[in-house]
């Protein structure tokens, strides 16, 4: 008997088993511009550029990290699409782009067409619920680079925007408010620091105060923020405003994501206090022992998007939606200072 590519660790079988499924979830999410479904050499989308007058796409890529190792060893395989798609709704939507369709890659050992298929239920439910067209991706067996039961996923992002109204921070300034919106948890970021506090032993256990498992609070899925982001404009608008800033808060957590957002020379005071912190964030801090200035360069702390708003219009904000709280105020800086700051 000689060799085959499934005695190689490539079902072919399987792998077409879990297209059938994958299409299944995929056509749940198709809009009158999707042309084709899932299986073609590329994906088809009829763009019409009348929606946005002088348009500009805006695209995004990026991952789950080392999130997925809580999911597969939890055999939790239903909120990582979710995980995914929030996460680059979000990258877009601060830059102030309605998302068009997305695109999903994922790699795994051994491919099983069921687990595949939760997975990407996942991602299809996320996309329908935002009302993105899962326009197609790749499943790849790969048995030689991960081991049986891991997988990697990604996802491609395409949204747009007028040209009018991109969101560049331009018109920044200093004493403008820092305004924030609650995370639902660790959202995609911090994972490994919080993996190396919490063992996979202590995923199983719960703490005083806290709602379910720590295996549970860590797999608390990725929020989109793309329905606030548009309250709020439009409430801004109507006021004779804008939002001027959004950063959504990822990997480089407070540190590295707000001064993206702002012009050079500018920088934000943060007011620690000034929001709750939700106790899984505690718990990581006092197991770990992790100083403050790193928490807030790996977590968001229960902050998930900012906000920058003239300060007369902070009520405006509020009014659209009352859960945002301020966090801080713009700031001048000098070059090679801190751009944000605490206290």
């Amino acid at each position: 008997m000689g060799e085959s590519y499934r005695a190689a660790g490539v079902d072919i079988d399987e792998a077409r088993r879990a297209v059938d499924l994958i299409a299944r979830a995929a056509a749940t999410t198709a809009t009158p511009a999707v042309m084709g479904g899932i299986g073609g050499f590329g994906s088809l989308f009829r763009f019409d550029p009348s929606t946005h007058p002088d348009p500009v796409l805006v695209a995004s890529t990026d991952g789950v990290g080392t999130k997925l190792k809580l999911a597969i060893a939890l055999e939790r395989y239903d909120t990582i699409g979710v995980d995914l798609v929030h996460h680059c709704i979000n990258d877009i939507a601060v830059q102030g782009a309605d998302p068009l369709f997305f695109l999903d890659y994922l790699a795994v050992g051994r491919l099983h067409a069921e687990v595949v298929a939760e997975i990407v239920s996942g991602v299809a439910n996320a996309c329908a619920a935002a009302g993105v067209a899962l326009v197609g991706g790749e499943t790849a067996e790969l048995p030689d680079l991960y081991r049986a039961e891991d997988f990697d996923l990604a996802g491609f992002i395409v949204g747009v925007v007028a040209a009018a109204d991109v969101i560049d921070g331009g018109g920044v300034r200093e004493g403008d408010a820092l305004l924030g919106l609650p995370s639902s948890g660790l959202h995609t970021n911090g994972y490994s620091l919080a993996r190396r506090v919490f063992a996979q032993d202590d995923w199983s256990r719960s703490a005083p105060g806290l709602e379910g498992t720590i295996g549970e609070a860590l797999l608390e899925p990725h929020r989109s923020y793309l329905d606030e982001i548009r309250i709020l404009r439009r409430a801004l608008r109507a006021a004779g405003s804008d939002a001027l800033a959004f950063a959504h808060i990822t990997g480089g957590g407070w540190v590295d994501n707000i001064p993206r957002t702002l012009p050079a020379g500018l920088g934000v005071a943060v007011e620690l206090g000034s929001w709750p912190v939700p106790l899984i964030f505690s718990l990581i801090q006092e197991h770990g022992d992790i100083a403050d200035d790193e928490m807030v360069r790996a977590f968001n702390l229960g902050i998930g998007l900012t906000c920058v708003v003239h300060p007369e219009h902070e009520d405006v904000a509020r009014q659209a939606l009352p859960e945002i709280r301020r966090v801080g105020t713009v700031t001048s800086t000098a070059p090679g200072s801190a751009r944000v700051t605490f206290a």
